[in-house]
């Protein structure tokens, strides 16, 4: 039986994972795509809009934890 989604499947979603799981304890941030563990969570479920607000906003969460 096919998986079902809440809404119908256009393509590929765009997404910051790198299959780097690791959250740091300090900014509570994954590091390898920068996102809370909230955003995570419910990114599946949220706007296009949203998604790309959150990932215009990643080189400014990473800056602080990598010294770029």
């Amino acid at each position: 039986m096919a998986p079902r989604f809440p809404r119908p499947y256009i393509g590929a979603m765009k997404s910051p994972c790198i299959k780097v799981c690791q959250i740091d304890q300090r900014s509570r941030l994954c590091l390898g795509c920068f996102r809370t563990l909230d955003e995570i969570a419910a990114w599946g479920r949220i706007s296009d809009d949203d998604r790309d607000r959150i990932m215009a906003d990643l080189d400014r969460r990473r800056a602080p934890l990598t010294g770029a």
